[in-house]
């Protein structure tokens, strides 16, 4: 599966913006689906995750509250709603793809499939 992950930019503290990854290859449907970010310096971390019919999801204690995931699988995409962001959350954020499983792991090396990144910058 191929996936392209868009709508990363400038936003000042406390502002939201919307990620998108759209997937293309293979049946998304049979996907689970999740967010990571990476900033200079430090490793990938794992920000968020959703089961293939979107019925079950995983947040990193940090967002909890502030960001949500979706998925449209008509349309092969999956979204994160960043709200009341902070300037530590600056980062490329990566989408990532596993085939479906028990559980949605927020180890990176579990995810097989990863997109390209957008670069998210908070402004103090």
């Amino acid at each position: 599966v191929q996936l392209q992950a868009s709508g990363g930019g400038l936003v000042q503290a406390g502002g939201s913006l919307r990620l998108s990854c759209a997937a293309s290859g293979r049946t998304f449907s049979s996907y689970d689906m999740g967010w990571f970010r990476q900033a200079p310096g430090k490793e990938r971390e794992f920000v968020a995750a959703i089961s293939v019919r979107g019925d079950s999801a995983s947040f990193a204690d940090s967002v909890k509250g502030r960001f949500t995931i979706s998925r449209d699988n008509a349309k092969s995409t999956v979204y994160l709603q960043m709200n009341s962001l902070k300037p530590e959350e600056a980062a490329v954020y990566y989408c990532a793809a596993r085939l479906y499983g028990s559980r949605l792991p927020q180890d990176p090396l579990k995810w097989a499939y990863w997109g390209q990144g957008t670069q998210v910058t908070v402004s103090s």
